[in-house]
Order: C-alpha cells, then structure tokens, then sequence
C-alpha cells in the first residue's frame, strides 16, 4: 500500500497532496478555505471519488469556520454556507461522491444548533474519512472473494483507483491489493491513461510501492494485451452509477469494457454507495465533464501537438450495464439484471 495520502486534516486546515506533481514531486497544499479545496478539485491535486467527497466535507467545514469568523448568524449564515455549496459543488460534475458529500454537510448543518454546527459538521468528515477505510477494506475483500482459490491472476485496470484516490487502500486497486497479499496476482496491466497518465504516474508508483508484479502499457495497447496475454479480469472504478448500473469513469472505461466483452473477459466496476446515483435512470443523464484543451495539446508544459489545434477533451465516459459482469460494492457483488439488484442495494443501504 502506497506510504502517501490523499489528504489530511491538520490543526484545522485539510493538508492534501498535490497529485498533478507525482512521481517527480512530493508536495502537499495546504487548504485554510473552501475555495481553495474547490481549486484543488477542479486541477486535480486532489481526485478519485471517494477522496473528493471527503475533501468536500472538509471544505464545508472551512467555508462554516470562514462564515462564523466573519460574524454572519442566523439567515445570513445559512445563506452564506449553502451558496459556498453551490460553489464547491461545482468544481467538478461527473463525480456524484463530491454533490453527495456537499448534500450530506449541508443537510447537517441545517438540522444543527448554530452554536455546535462547526464541532458536529468536523466530527462528520472526520468520520467520513474513518467510514472511506472500512469500505475499501471491505469492498477489497468482496472482491477478492471473486477468485477465491485462483492462482496466478492476471488483471488489468485503468487510471488510479488505489490509496491516492481514497482514504483506504482503494477500490478497483484495494481489491488488487488484497489479492496481492494472498498471493494470488501474477501481473497487473496498467493502462496509462491519457491524457494525464494517472496509472502511469500513480497507478504505476502505488504498484511499485507495493512490490506488485506489474506491467505498464499505453491505452492503445489494451486490445493486443487481451488478444495476446491470458487475461483473468479488468476491474475499474467509477466516479458516478446510475439506477440501471451504466457506469461513469475516468475517459478510455467504455472502450475497455467493449473490448472486453469481445475477449470474454470478466469487466468490474469497484465502488461505494457514495458513487451511486440513484435519482438518474441511465448513464444518458450523466454530465460528463470538459477539461482544458491544454492538457491534450501538452503536458507538463511540453507541447507534443500545434499550440492552436482543436481538442476534444471529456474526462469521462461511460461503460454500458450491459457489459458490466459485476460491480463490487462494501455489501457485496451486485449482478444483472442491475435495476433489480441495485434497488435492493438501495433499500440496504436504508435499513
């Protein structure tokens, strides 16, 4: 498991580690206010979907602290918090864990006495961030639950969905992980993932941080792999699932899962309840997220295309139920017909 974290609270500040610098660099920003939390978001120093919804947490705290220190009470308060919501909110649209950690704060706040909403509002993310632990812990072992008696696991995956992307030892790479620790994995293919190469920057250093047999390949090379090397499973994660199971991740998803499904291999999505939307039908009502040209045209600030060529760039798409063998949450494995399984997953999560 990777020695780095995602983020930390820190005598009053969220501490987070500024991913857009690794492997090179280790840096850490320190946030003393939601908007800084909200930029750390919208750059990436901080992504994954579980650790933006416990960044988020922490950033309602700050803009609570930053209105109280401002002196607003009552109505002006509730005023000043809720709009600070909107604002993180919007830092990024895709991943629905950052919109449920924003919803649950603000909903705390409202039921709680003036005078105790910053103590109980910090006890929640802190509480929040203790909660993403156990379900990765738990998510891992369902997961590896999977291949119980396997040897030899062959399993490839895409972008980043280990320690850096949580507040555990992952989701998609927790499961990985764990079964690395029984002994079961022979090498894990790691797309790239362009055009911010999150699973070779960090996807490639948790693996090595981990001593996991591993090998890295660029997208384009995920079909040859499938054709060529006996593949056992691709596990990815999500960063938005809908009622129907169609699952939004990080760019590239989609096309794995086609090509999976035409290799026969197993394709599973890893993700807590947090990931789930359960007010969308489909992966149609899903807002997928456009970056800035610039990281297509260039990286690092070394451009590898003309300077004023026209980029698409969404940073997401989104793998079809219908192609998704399973999808491994902290209660277990959720199968097809996904409507009916992921209702029941709902009506647990309830009780």
């Amino acid at each position: 498991m990777s020695a780095l974290k995602s983020l930390q609270w820190d005598k009053g500040d969220l501490v987070l580690l500024d991913q857009t610098k690794l492997p090179g660099t280790i840096t850490y920003i320190r946030c003393h206010t939601m908007e800084e939390v909200a930029g750390a978001i919208r750059v990436l120093a901080v992504r994954g979907a579980p650790a933006i919804g416990v960044a988020a947490a922490y950033g309602m705290v700050l803009a609570l602290r930053e209105g109280l220190e401002k002196g607003l009470h009552g109505d002006r308060l509730s005023q000043w918090f809720d709009r600070k919501g909107e604002i993180l909110n919007d830092a990024r649209p895709t991943a629905v864990n950052l919109s449920w950690a924003v919803k649950v704060m603000t909903a705390l706040f409202h039921e709680t006495e003036e005078r105790e909403a910053l103590s109980v509002l910090t006890e929640k993310a802190r509480a929040m961030e203790e909660e993403d632990k156990n379900l990765c812990d738990a998510m891992a072992d369902n997961g590896a639950h999977l291949f119980a008696g396997r040897k030899h696991l062959r399993i490839l995956t895409h972008c980043n969905t280990g320690a850096l992307a949580t507040c555990g030892i992952g989701t998609a790479f927790g499961v990985i992980y764990r079964l690395h620790e029984r002994g079961q994995v022979e090498c894990v293919y790691a797309d790239e993932t362009r055009p911010l190469l999150q699973g070779a920057r960090l996807t490639g250093t948790e693996l090595m941080e981990s001593h996991i047999p591993c090998r890295l390949i660029s997208d384009n090379m995920a079909a040859y792999v499938m054709a060529h090397e006996h593949m056992d499973a691709v596990m990815v994660g999500a960063d938005r699932i809908a009622s129907n199971g169609d699952s939004a991740n990080k760019i590239g998803t989609y096309g794995l899962s086609i090509l999976a499904a035409y290799h026969h291999i197993p394709f599973y999505i890893v993700a807590p309840f947090s990931t789930f939307d359960f007010s969308i039908s489909s992966g149609k009502e899903i807002k997928i997220e456009e970056r800035d040209p610039e990281e297509v045209r260039s990286f690092h600030g070394v451009y590898d295309a003309p300077k004023d060529i026209p980029v698409l760039n969404p940073a997401f798409d989104v793998a079809p139920h219908e192609l998704i063998t399973g999808i491994i949450t902290e209660k277990g494995v959720l199968t097809p017909p996904y409507d009916a399984a992921i209702k029941k997953y709902e009506r647990s999560l309830q009780l």
